[in-house]
């Protein structure tokens, strides 16, 4: 593939758009080298892996890299030998890396990778490695920096619960864990259908294992499944296929992609499913920001859709196994159509490879505004400014205030989708464990401008300030220095007559000493806790703060009482604001901060005895014990289901939503007496916006789905309660409504 251009459909679509600031994509690889000039003038930050250690960056580092670039110019001039042997060349690159320190390979290769696929994504038009959108938000979330590691399910869950947290509209997962079942553990399943389900898009490389093999995460529902085809339209022997990639991946060109290296802006051409999946990527990101173009909210699966149901299935006669073919070869033109209804006509002005265009009339960019680049983030240090500010156009102008859009409704085939209505919001740059962001801005106003600027994205789903989060109560000091002073305030305890110095850690002997000294709630860190992991450090402000702190030290003394005492709390409630701040934990986890203006919605409860108050509203006397303990048993797995399988930050409306249906769990329980009494059990929750709601209010509609287990033929029974999340306290809509569904 000699030119990015040569792809039909991309020089029509660089004349609409080249990308928006406000859709962000996560690209989840090894850690890229952002020094490169491709990267120059991008809106492109790296994350700081607190789950991953890398090595450092020294001398020895630094003389393999230039080790390996030789190596690689040599190799690439062997491949324009026609007698060129693979074989050969594959013994001589394995001979060529023996000497080499593992962890030193491990990191340059990944260094590589994630540096070629993220220019092919970002890269910046003018530059030896231009990209396909480059005036789109992108961070880089390092995975790993070691082979061993880079398929890791854990690496890989806490990689997109950081894409998540930041708020990506586009997840790009450059790893391919090599499964036998398709089935992918369950903690990094829930991760990726929690991103899903708030409206982020995920594409992933199908694999190079040549043939019908698949892999973790391309296979996984909804996942975007790339195959590599050569420059010739072939599929590549290697492209992995069958199982359900046949449903739900495209084939993109794979062979001669041109792409930055680490170290050196001689850029490279390399081949795979790896290089083929960042086109598809980048193309997603244009799409969603013609989407922005046309004053509607970005969906991913409508631009999932486009992309799949616009795919050209590979002609018998020409293609020898056309199944490797997937759905097809990417089709940009017909996904354009899909999704706006309108044809891409041919561009008005040639396009050079380099990515320069001749003046268009009128600037071409959302609203008519061209939005200023931010300077590239150095994951070693402060990158500084660049003399003049780069933009698409060379048109530098203020950002206009966030606006509201249109969303489209989700899921489209070949017909115009219907618009709702969304929100304009942006997530904080923070996660819920591990380190800040590294933001790395020079100091001063601008810094506090531009990092609002990099802010100012189109959040993937109804996202607010507002936080209603479920939990445990914890506290942290800190620092060594704090949590000195409160060793040396608090007094010595009597252990069998012997007395032993205070120990801060004790929740016990903590509740004590606040309970007589309340004024000293205020130096700790409380935090909000969920399966021990601080989420939120909760920060009491306004007038009430002294009765919140009192609530929290109520809340701490509940949680150390045995289990079967009347005061035991098992969960809390807190609704609060999140602002654009962080902390740093003890241990080095930041976390972000959420302001607490008074007791209102802080509730404390033990399972059981929630369960028992929602049970007095529906039992009757003609209520048989039987029917009692198993509307006794379902209420309570319902809780727990959404305190554990279905845990979240709190912070989405549909998830504030679903935390108030177990919080105000009267009208779940009013659902259960119902469905149990017919012999029915619980099947699913749901929660969707609702079609009807108050002027100004924010309503999503929780739905419980009841099955008969005796009977399969039987309809579902479905129960809807509706919740209005648009204050810092959810409340409940009228009644509960029922109705049956066809299995």
């Amino acid at each position: 593939m000699p030119n990015l251009t040569d792809i039909p459909g991309i020089s029509q679509i660089w004349t609409r758009t080249k990308g928006d600031p406000r859709i962000k994509i996560a690209i989840l690889d090894g850690a890229a080298d952002l020094a490169r000039s491709c990267f120059q003038g991008a809106k492109f930050s790296q994350f700081k892996p607190y789950w991953s250690e890398d090595i450092e960056l020294n001398e020895e580092y630094y003389y393999y890299l230039n080790l390996y670039l030789d190596f690689n110019k040599q190799q690439k001039d062997k491949k324009d030998d026609p007698d060129h042997d693979k074989e050969e060349a594959k013994k001589e690159r394995e001979a060529f890396f023996a000497p080499f320190p593992p962890a030193i390979r491990q990191r340059i290769e990944l260094s590589s990778h994630a540096t070629h696929i993220s220019s092919t994504i970002l890269g910046q038009h003018g530059t030896p490695a231009p990209g396909i959108a480059p005036l789109c938000t992108a961070l880089n979330i390092p995975i790993s920096f070691a082979n061993d590691d880079f398929i890791s399910p854990i690496n890989l869950t806490h990689a997109i619960n950081t894409a998540w947290q930041w708020g990506a509209n586009i997840i790009h997962i450059a790893a391919c864990h090599p499964t036998q079942t398709g089935v992918a553990p369950d903690l990094f399943a829930r991760a990726v259908k929690q991103c899903q389900d708030n409206n982020m898009l995920i594409v992933a490389p199908g694999g190079n294992d040549k043939g019908e093999c698949w892999c973790i995460p391309s296979i996984l529902p909804g996942v975007i499944t790339v195959g590599a085809m050569r420059d010739d339209g072939q599929p590549f022997k290697f492209s992995n296929y069958g199982g359900e990639y046949q449903n739900k991946g495209v084939m993109a060109n794979g062979e001669n992609i041109l792409g930055a290296q680490p170290g050196t802006e001689e850029p490279i051409r390399e081949k795979g499913t790896s290089c083929a999946a960042p086109i598809v990527t980048g193309i997603s990101a244009l799409l969603m920001s013609m989407q922005l173009q046309r004053g509607e909210q970005p969906n991913a699966e409508a631009v999932r859709e486009a992309i799949l149901n616009s795919a050209i299935p590979c002609n018998p006669e020409e293609v020898e196994e056309p199944e490797r073919c997937l759905l097809g070869k990417l089709n940009i033109p017909g996904a354009f159509q899909l999704l706006t209804g309108e044809k891409l006509e041919p561009h008005l002005q040639p396009l050079s490879y380099q990515g320069v265009q001749q003046p268009h009339p009128q600037p071409l960019s959302y609203q008519g505004v061209q939005q200023p680049h931010l300077q590239p983030l150095s994951y070693q240090g402060v990158q500084q400014p660049h003399p003049q500010p780069l933009s698409y156009q060379g048109v530098q102008q203020p950002h206009p205030q966030p606006l509201s859009y249109q969303e489209r409704g989700v899921g489209i085939s070949r017909s115009q989708v219907e618009p709702g209505n969304a929100t304009l919001e942006a997530l904080p740059l923070t996660i819920s464990s591990g380190r800040a962001l590294e933001t790395v801005f020079p100091a001063g106003d601008w810094e506090r401008e531009q990092r609002s600027e990099i802010t100012q994205g189109v959040t993937p789903s109804a996202a607010s300030k507002l936080v209603y989060a479920l939990g445990t109560i914890g506290y942290d000091f800190g620092n060594e220095a704090r949590r000195d002073s409160f060793k040396q305030l608090m007094p010595a305890v009597n252990m069998d007559g012997a007395i032993i110095p205070a120990n801060p850690y004790d929740s016990r002997q903590m509740v004590n000493y606040l309970s007589e000294n309340p004024a000293e709630a205020k130096p700790l860190i409380w935090t909000l806790n969920q399966e021990l992991t601080p989420i939120y450090a909760l920060e009491p402000v306004s007038g009430f703060a002294a009765d919140i702190y009192e609530t929290l030290i109520a809340m701490l003394e509940g949680q150390i009482q045995p289990e079967d005492s009347d005061d035991f709390v098992e969960r809390v409630s807190i609704p609060a604001r999140l602002t654009d701040r962080t902390v740093e934990l003890f241990s080095g986890q930041v976390v972000p901060v959420i302001t607490l203006t008074n007791t209102r919605g802080m509730y404390g409860w033990k399972v059981n005895s929630l369960v028992d108050m929602a049970m007095q509203t529906v039992i009757t006397e003609g209520t048989a014990p039987a029917q009692e303990i198993a509307m006794r048993k379902a209420l309570t797995s319902f809780l727990n289901r959404v305190y554990f399988d279905l845990q979240n930050l709190g912070q989405f409306a549909k998830d504030r939503a679903l935390n108030f249906s177990v919080t105000n769990a009267f009208q779940a329980a009013s659902s259960f007496s119902q469905a149990i009494s017919t012999g029915m059990q619980l099947d699913s929750i749901e929660v969707e916006k609702s079609p009807f709601c108050r002027i100004n209010s924010d309503c999503w509609d929780v739905k419980l789905k009841f099955f008969d287990p005796e009977n399969g033929r039987r309809a579902k029974k479905v129960y809807l309660f509706t919740i209005d999340v648009s204050d810092r306290i959810p409340v409940t809509l009228g009644q509960v409504r029922s109705w049956s569904v066809r299995k």
